[in-house]
């Protein structure tokens, strides 16, 4: 079994690696050149007073109004951009320097799970956005452990993962169905890519989200139902993964246009394509489905 899926499983270690490359690269275009959602931390009073006034001697007036808070704000947004793209070029090195890149693989991981955090408290403590990450968080450490393991991935690897794709697209599911506020965003996109009522756009959401709680259920059913719905999460995942560049593309604008939402789908990357490795293994390391 182990030689006759050896490639199989170069293939699906390759997916994993564009993942977490594209997770990492994404996220250090995001900070080096956009913004980063720190402020939401670091200019609440609630967590940041005591801190304030202990350690750098002044009070919180003096600590918002203080241009050099801002200067350092941007600067910490700005190291963690670099620290990204340090993390990116690991991913693609890990087999010649495997110790390191391990390491920064669960550093990355780290960050990432502390801006999932830093969206998770901007959205009102909503739980499921920080959920919503799990693909993008652990796609380093699944690479890690492929990595580190060559006989993986099997069964018990790919439920997980499966897992992780379930988690990811209830949660984005839960949006769309208006559990948590429903985004505006959500909304226009549907709106500018569609060319739909904001009604329309409404009942399209209402039906997106509940097949994103039955993707999650019917990736784990007998493989012949599985299928369809991990070829399904694919193409959704693709879709609201390139949504975010076309519901506001326009032509004459299309530099300004890549450079504000580009990364926004490149970061999303791993929603589409962890369940594609999935679903080429189930395809070629499996492949009688009767």
């Amino acid at each position: 079994m182990q030689t006759e899926t050896a490639p199989v499983r170069r293939v699906f270690l390759l997916i994993i690696q564009i993942a977490a490359f594209c997770t990492f690269a994404g996220r250090a275009w995001q900070h080096l050149f956009q913004d980063a959602p720190f402020r939401t931390f670091l200019w609440s009073e609630k967590e940041m007073s005591g801190i304030v006034e202990t350690f750098f001697g002044m009070n919180w007036s003096e600590y918002v109004r203080s241009p050099e808070t801002d200067i350092w704000v941007e600067n910490i947004i700005v190291g963690h951009g670099w620290f990204y793209v340090l993390c990116a070029v690991a991913v693609l090195v890990i087999h010649k320097v495997p110790k390191i890149s391990g390491v920064l693989m669960w550093l990355g991981a780290a960050a990432l799970a502390v801006l999932a955090f830093l969206y998770y408290k901007e959205k009102f403590y909503n739980f499921g956005q920080f959920l919503e990450y799990s693909l993008q968080i652990m796609s380093p450490i699944l690479l890690w452990f492929l990595v580190k393991n060559p006989e993986q991935p099997q069964e018990r690897f790919i439920k997980f993962v499966k897992v992780l794709i379930g988690i990811t697209f209830i949660c984005h599911g839960l949006y769309a169905l208006g559990y948590y506020p429903r985004p505006g965003h959500f909304v226009q996109m549907t709106i500018s890519i569609l060319g739909v009522e904001e009604s329309g756009a409404v009942q399209f959401l209402n039906f997106a989200g509940i097949m994103d709680i039955a993707l999650a259920v019917g990736i784990f059913l007998p493989r012949k139902v599985a299928i369809p719905f991990l070829i399904y999460a694919c193409i959704w995942g693709f879709g609201t993964s390139i949504a975010r560049v076309w519901s506001e593309f326009y032509l004459e604008f299309w530099q300004e246009t890549l450079t504000q939402n580009a990364w926004k789908t490149v970061v999303r990357a791993s929603h589409f394509l962890v369940p594609a490795a999935v679903l080429f293994w189930e395809l070629k390391a499996k492949p009688d489905l009767t």
